[in-house]
């Protein structure tokens, strides 16, 4: 089926093509291959509300989710050539920066495994900095605010590679099966001759 893309806020893509025509937004860390990035061929495609996961080990509660930024993947006539992403500051949406590496053509996999599945699913993406891992989130409520919300248990992680030791990535999990597994892998072991 397939998914269900909310738009990004204004500013934030507005500011993603400020950087893609500024001379300097393209130097650094992204580097769009051949001149067709000069000719303004690159553009932002499909954009994706980042949330990051805190509080995944804490007592007090389930886990808390809280928007960083909106991720826009970059695309030329030969397809995904990296990422940019868009941040919330005191003075709006901002450019952050532009990214290459595994996690975006692990995204694309991601994505089209999404297409396949029978359900409906708003695709996000969450961040698990503890466990330096990234998952697309596909969201059961298509209909919801981007910018907002919690997994629940019914929705869908699918790790994004390369993902933590033990967890396959570009497969689909239910939250209620992935985040038990993800705190235990958090909680340290007690030590050895130690009361438990």
């Amino acid at each position: 089926m397939p998914l269900r893309v909310q738009p990004a806020p204004a500013p934030a893509l507005r500011s993603v093509h400020a950087a893609l025509g500024s001379s300097t937004g393209l130097r650094g860390k992204f580097t769009p291959p051949g001149p067709q990035a000069r000719t303004g061929s690159v553009r932002p495609d499909l954009p994706l509300p980042l949330h990051v996961l805190d509080g995944i080990t804490a007592a007090a509660g389930p886990p808390r989710t809280r928007l960083t930024g909106w991720r826009f993947l970059l695309r030329d006539a030969h397809g995904v050539v990296g990422a940019a992403e868009a941040m919330l500051t005191a003075d709006g949406w901002t450019f952050s920066h532009f990214c290459e590496g595994p996690f975006i053509a692990s995204t694309e996999t991601a994505l089209a495994l999404a297409e396949t599945l029978p359900t409906t699913y708003q695709p996000r993406l969450l961040s698990v900095p503890e466990l330096y891992m990234l998952t697309l989130w596909l969201h059961g409520d298509t209909e919801a605010d981007a910018a907002g919300g919690s997994p629940a248990p019914d929705d869908l992680l699918v790790p994004l590679a390369p993902a933590p030791p033990g967890i396959a990535a570009h497969r689909p999990h239910r939250v209620d099966g992935l985040l038990p597994l993800l705190t235990r892998r958090l909680v340290p072991p007690p030590l050895l001759g130690t009361p438990a």
